[in-house]
This record gives structure tokens, sequence and C-alpha cells, in this order.
């Protein structure tokens, strides 16, 4: 018997399925940009802005000066600060002379103390409500000429506007310290300032004993005897007496020059203010050969006319005003853009400044100074 095979029955195929879609779980970020180009932008742009707010500074200023109220007027630009509000109407200009008097520029301006000095000497002469003028000094001296400077424009603003100047000595008004009060209408220290030190110093370093040692000899060249005066490389038995004598001459020059500055000058304050201040004394010569004197000794000498701090000078700067009260003020000097970048455009050497605990005078070989010796030991 056969069995029959049933036909195959064709395979049904699956139901078609599409692909499952995978989503992203989070959008991909950008990726960041860095920020150093814009904050090299900003900074470009602000050293932008500041060139013209300079440059225009520097235009105004440059048109200001041609005007006639301005001409002969070029100097340090100064601001009256407030030192102390006495509700009055009247002022007394506070003109601090500290640390060495030197010619050199102040460090960050373009001018240096006598510049300065004289303009605001010259603001409280133009200023009518400025009675009088308190010289706060703080300083050991310094250069000859720059001292010299002071004194005379002190002097002549006396003479000028008929405004006292009154001398205020701090811890330190010493040699040129003086020479620049003694033209003062009146002088106060403290029974403990230093002062004195009247008199010139002029050094310089021989150095041919260390040249000898390490093999070097000079060769010097010159038009005339006395062209190296001075010199450090000459043995000490070279040097000619007349040329010891001629640098000798110059400074008892320059030291009769400091002893008439303090005759007149305490002279002529004497003669205005009569028996109120004190005259110099008989033996006054006999201390001026460099020695300090204390503020107490300087008083007994007639060298100053009264003891005090700062607050008696005020008084008496009010005293010899005629004034009952007055505000105090002083004179800063403005740095603009115009100087920050030219600060930054120097092309001064730069040196390397460590501090001690001492501000060390720079000294030049062969200038005189009216130096204080407690200041040089």
């Amino acid at each position: 018997m056969e069995t029959s095979i049933p036909p195959e029955t064709p395979a049904t195929p699956p139901p078609y399925s599409p692909p499952p879609v995978i989503l992203p779980s989070t959008p991909p970020k950008p990726p960041r940009k860095g920020r150093g180009w814009m904050i090299l932008a900003i900074v470009l742009f602000a050293l932008l802005v500041f060139s013209l707010m300079a440059n225009f500074g520097q235009m105004v200023s440059g048109l200001s000066s041609l005007s006639p109220s301005n001409a002969g007027k070029a100097g340090p630009r100064l601001e009256e600060a407030l030192l102390k509000n006495n509700d009055s109407h009247n002022k007394i200009a506070v003109i601090p002379i500290a640390g060495i008097i030197t010619g050199n520029r102040i460090d960050g301006t373009s001018f240096n103390l006598v510049d300065v000095v004289k303009e605001e000497l010259r603001r409280a002469d133009e200023d009518n409500r400025v009675k009088a003028v308190v010289l706060k000094v703080d300083s050991p001296g310094g250069e000859v000429l720059a001292s010299d400077e002071i004194a005379r424009a002190i002097r002549e603003f006396q003479e000028d506007t008929a405004k006292p100047v009154v001398a205020s000595m701090g811890n330190l008004a010493a040699s040129g310290g003086y020479y620049v009060s003694a033209p003062c209408r009146w002088i106060v220290a403290n029974d403990m300032t230093i002062t004195g030190s009247i008199g010139v110093i002029m050094s310089g370093l021989n150095y041919r004993g260390l040249m000898d040692k390490v093999g070097l000899t000079p060769n010097v060249y010159k038009s005339g005897k006395f062209k190296d005066m001075l010199s450090g490389s000459r043995k000490p038995e070279d040097i000619p007496p007349e040329e010891r004598e001629m640098v000798q001459n110059l400074i008892n020059e320059v030291y009769g020059k400091f002893t008439n500055v303090v005759v007149s000058g305490r002279s002529e304050a004497h003669k205005l203010n009569k028996s109120n201040g004190r005259a110099l004394s008989d033996q006054w010569i006999n201390n001026v050969d460099g020695r300090v004197l204390s503020g107490s000794q300087a008083y007994e000498l007639g060298f100053v006319d009264e003891l005090g701090g700062f607050d008696v000078a005020v008084d008496s700067a009010r005293e010899l005003a005629g004034i009952s009260n007055a505000n105090l003020v002083e004179y800063k000097q403005i740095i603009d853009f115009a100087d920050i970048f030219r600060m930054f455009g120097k092309s001064e050497p730069k040196t390397l400044k460590v501090d001690l605990g001492i501000d060390i005078p720079k000294l030049k070989a062969g200038q005189p100074y009216f130096l204080s010796p407690v200041y040089l030991n």
C-alpha cells in the first residue's frame, strides 16, 4: 500500500518589523572657544582709550599754555588738598621739604623738588585767601645749588607778597635743611630736633692703591696741569699743593655763602619780629663749624625763634599774618595719563633697589653738598 506524502506548504515569512530607532540621549555640546582673545581685545581696547585720552589731554594743555593767562607758567600740575578744615575763609599753605634736597627728578614725574616748591609758592602767591606759608622741613640737606634755589625762592616770595613763611623743623633740619629755613620769617624747632651742621662737604675716592694691587696703570692725556683735578686714579703724593688749595678755596667760598644766608636771614627776621623773635647770639660764629645742634641749643644761639612742634608753627603763622583762624591746605602734584605713558616710555636703565632700612644718598664725586654728617655716618 502506497503512502502518499502531502505536498509541502510554503513557509509563511514572518511579519516585517522596521529596525529600531536609536535616539541620542543628549545632543552633543559645541566645543567651547577659548577666552584669551576676549581678554586680549579688552586690554587693547583699554590701551587705545588711554592713548586717546592722553593725546587729548596733551592737546588741551598745549592749547591752554598758549593763552596769555598761562604764559610763563609751565611747571608741575598741582591741585589743592585740604589738610585741616577750620571753617575759615583764610588759608595757610603747608609746603613740605622732606628727604635729600636735590635737583634730580622726583620718581614718576618730570620735575624735581625745586620745580615743585617754586610752583607751590606761586600758587600761594596767586591765592588771596592764602595768608601765610608753613615750610615743613625734615631733611638732612643736599645739593648746594638746589638748596640755594629754594632759599632764594622763599626770600623772593616774602618780599613780593609780604606773606610770612614759618619754618617748622621736624626730626632733622640740618645743613641744607637749615639753609632753606634761614630766610624764613620765623623758625620753630622741637627741643630734640637735630639741626645746625652749617658747613660744606665735597668728597671723592682715591682708588690708585687698588689699581696698583691689580696691576692697572692709568694713561692720562690732558690739556692743562689741573685738568684731572679730583681724579681718584692719581697717587696722593702726586696731587700738587696748588690743587688742594684751589679746592679748599672753593669750599670756603661756598661756606661763606652759607653763613651770609644765615646772617642775612636771621637779621631780616629779627628786624621784622623785633623783640618777639630771637637774635643771633654773640657765640653763633663759634658754632658754624659743621657741628650738629639740638633744637634747644639752636634756640639759645638764636638760630631758631621758638621751641615747639608743627601746631606751634601754625599758631605762629596765624599771628604773623594777623588772622584768628585758617584752613590748612597742601598742594599735591597731579599724575595724569600722559605722565603714566611717559613713565612706560622711559629708556633709562633699570636698577635693583634693596631696602636696608635707610635711605642712602647718591652723592656725586667732586660736587659740594650741604649735608649733615649725622646722615652720612
